[in-house]
């Protein structure tokens, strides 16, 4: 048996009922579709709710806002780098390490405590782990981002700009 040979079971399927072609057979006149009305007369749209605004219409289509200029940083917290040996880490260790992905930006958090000098180069750090790392006798440095990364400088409205 092949694809094309394929065939419901006889009896299985009945031919659709041909509505509105007179009164020869049934569904002539009115075709099943009652009298008068909106519903006897054209097609009505779907989602169509009888002139009240519709559903579609009445949920909001967008909602907040996204920044196009957001700068999405990796974190990674000062107890984190309590546990690495070696006296400083870079951005590339941090991916060798697997605390961050290839090619994101890391920003250096407050979380943990550091016990020990550590020189730290990191794309951001917050002030909680420049306090932690400082405080430990470590040095920070920031590392610039990289091309692509950086917003745009501001410049002001329309009506400041004339």
């Amino acid at each position: 048996m092949k694809v094309h040979e394929l065939r419901p079971p006889a009896g299985s399927t009945r031919p659709r009922r041909r509505v509105g072609r007179g009164i020869g057979g049934k569904g002539g006149k009115t075709a099943g579709r009652g009298t008068k009305g909106q519903g006897a007369r054209d097609t009505i749209p779907m989602g169509f709710e009888g002139g009240q605004l519709p559903l579609l219409q009445r949920i909001p289509k967008l909602r907040g806002f996204k920044n196009p200029f957001r700068i999405e940083y990796t974190p990674v917290n000062v107890g984190a780098l309590a546990g690495i040996e070696a006296d400083s880490i870079d951005v590339a260790g941090l991916v060798d390490l697997g605390l961050a992905g290839q090619g994101e930006l890391v920003k250096i958090l407050g979380g943990g405590e550091l016990s020990r000098a550590i020189r730290v180069e990191a794309h951001a750090f917050s002030k909680s782990a420049a306090a932690a790392i400082t405080g430990a006798g470590g040095s920070i440095t920031v590392v610039p981002l990289p091309f692509g990364h950086n917003r745009p400088p501001a410049q002001g409205n329309a009506l400041t700009n004339r």
